[in-house]
């Protein structure tokens, strides 16, 4: 269900309003033992999304996200980060999940990944290898013939987790 906002901004602070989301979810998150894995304000049609995606060690079952919807809720009306009416999302990362900040990249260092680019590098658009690094920007992968491969983020559509990778698959 949309929330209606007014066409005039009252929230103060900085940042974009992911960003504002954010700031105002992370206590609530904490609170229910969980971690917000990212906060997306996307487009998708003519709809305004604000999707929180939330993250555990434990995982994130749908009794958690009722339970986060409903703290979160009066927060954002309170707040009013939002200048626009936009739908509520909340969901888990998924085993699939996208890599999007700093210490996403950090902490599945070895894992194995996809990287979907945003324009072909040599007539090639999609990658798949070992996330080696990240630093500054710049994603390094290990690739089949153990040779790595660096991207810079910016350029990037998706970068996501991927079950595994069998090299030797034909």
């Amino acid at each position: 269900m949309p929330n209606k906002k007014p066409h005039t901004f009252t929230a103060h602070g900085g940042g974009n309003t992911a960003d504002r989301c954010r700031t105002l979810g992370e206590p609530v998150a904490a609170s229910l033992g969980l971690r917000i894995w990212d906060v997306q304000f996307v487009k998708e049609g003519s709809v305004w999304i604000l999707r929180y995606i939330l993250d555990r060690d434990s995982g994130v079952d749908m009794n958690a996200c009722v339970a986060f919807t409903r703290l979160i809720n009066p927060a954002l009306d309170a707040a009013d980060p939002v200048e626009q009416s936009y739908c509520l999302e909340v969901s888990s990362p998924g085993i699939d999940r996208e890599l999007t900040r700093p210490e996403h990249f950090e902490e599945f260092i070895d894992a194995p990944v996809t990287i979907q680019l945003i324009r072909p590098a040599d007539g090639v658009r999609d990658f798949a290898g070992i996330l080696a690094s990240y630093a500054d920007g710049i994603v390094t992968v290990r690739q089949e013939d153990g040779t790595s491969r660096s991207f810079a983020k910016k350029e990037t559509a998706k970068i996501k987790l991927i079950d595994s990778i069998d090299f030797d698959a034909e």
